[in-house]
């Protein structure tokens, strides 16, 4: 048991080791960082009406949920 215990706490401090050195593999220059950064806020840029739209038909889904609840009690 203990070494099953000793032999998966070196491979859990071992796993960062692992990790790739991005200073050899990313050779994009800032061009590429732009564009992307671009891109990324275009996809921001549609989300925020759609999310305004979407909590605005669920506030009117509500409203009416609750006209509605309104009118069978007062029966």
């Amino acid at each position: 048991m203990k070494t099953l215990l000793t032999t998966l706490s070196l491979s859990l401090l071992a796993i960062p080791a692992f990790a790739v050195d991005t200073t050899q593999t990313y050779t994009s220059g800032i061009l590429i960082l732009l564009f992307v950064g671009f891109c990324a806020l275009l996809i921001v840029a549609q989300l925020v009406p759609a999310l305004l739209a979407l909590f605005g038909m669920t506030r009117a889904v509500a409203q009416g949920s609750r006209k509605t609840a309104k009118v069978r009690a007062g029966q």
